[in-house]
């Protein structure tokens, strides 16, 4: 039975909370789970793909200091049904809206890597004929960095894509900003995702958080072309979506530009992500954070 609990739950996600942006294009959903317990879940409606960002654990054990879930502490890992119902929900809100599900994002509440077999369960169950029929390329997962994660799965023999949350481009800077870095440091990291890029051919996507003072700079922007030149890989430069109690704070679009300038200068792929759901706190521990009754 104890087995059984910790794998299978057959009690629904319950909702608590559905705000939605003012551009009716980001609903951010908070769930309440069988043990009372939230979890947070965001649809994205763009003009060519519909996409839901899913959560894989309650709270977070990385502690970034910028990220409302990582000062929430962490509770648990979800069970892989509980994964897989978050993109049912989604799947059957924009079925009603007329639209088709096209991308499932591993990047909300947690780490999914240290996850990982829950998460790895809910993709293939995703991926099954008799499930969704999602090919992974419909797929990314986001990591914090845990290197023995990305190396299992780099030989799992699919094609999901792999999103690394770097937000520094030295060691200094990446030990507070990210502190599993003390654990695997961006040497490390790098080389497992070169590692990553040759075995299944696929390019890394990096994360870069722009903080204002803190990792905008133009020469960290020479230090991470520095880090990734000769990788195959992609960096998405976002300026943060902080929580109001935050003490950082998004990057004016003025260093945004010059940031993004440099890499590109440098001949390192380089975009700005849009800001969704900046006016409901749509980032990663937001809601959750405000709402009251979580356990």
């Amino acid at each position: 039975r104890t087995k059984l609990a910790e794998r299978f739950y057959l009690a629904a996600l319950s909702l608590v909370a559905d705000t939605v942006s003012t551009d009716g294009e980001t609903s951010k959903l908070l769930f309440r789970l069988s043990d009372a317990h939230t979890i947070e879940t965001v649809l994205m409606r763009y003009e060519r793909r519909h996409t839901v960002c899913i959560s894989t654990q309650v709270g977070c054990a990385i502690k970034c200091p910028f990220c409302a879930t990582g000062q929430s502490g962490f509770a648990r890992n979800l069970a892989s049904g509980e994964i897989v119902a978050q993109v049912l929900y989604a799947a059957r809100a924009f079925r009603d809206e007329g639209a088709v599900l096209s991308n499932v994002v591993i990047m909300g509440m947690g780490e999914p890597l240290l996850n990982y077999e829950a998460t790895l369960a809910a993709i293939r169950c995703l991926m099954d004929k008799q499930g969704l029929n999602l090919g992974g390329r419909r797929f990314t997962v986001s990591t914090v960095g845990i290197v023995p994660g990305i190396q299992r799965l780099s030989a799992e023999g699919l094609q999901v894509g792999l999103a690394v949350s770097l937000h520094a481009p030295d060691d200094t800077l990446r030990d507070k900003l990210v502190p599993v870095n003390r654990r695997y440091p961006l040497h490390q990291l790098i080389v497992t995702c070169r590692e990553y890029v040759r075995r299944t051919g696929r390019r890394v996507t990096f994360e870069y958080a722009l903080m204002e003072e803190v990792n905008d700079f133009p020469e960290q922007a020479h230090q991470l072309a520095d880090l990734l030149k000769g990788l195959r890989c992609h960096v998405n430069l976002i300026p943060l979506n902080a929580a109001p109690s935050s003490p950082y704070r998004a990057s004016p679009p003025a260093r945004v530009r010059a940031f993004q300038q440099i890499l590109q200068g440098r001949r390192l792929p380089a975009t700005l992500r849009l800001r969704r759901g900046v006016d409901i706190q749509a980032g990663c521990g937001q809601l959750r954070s405000r709402v009251k009754g979580d356990v």
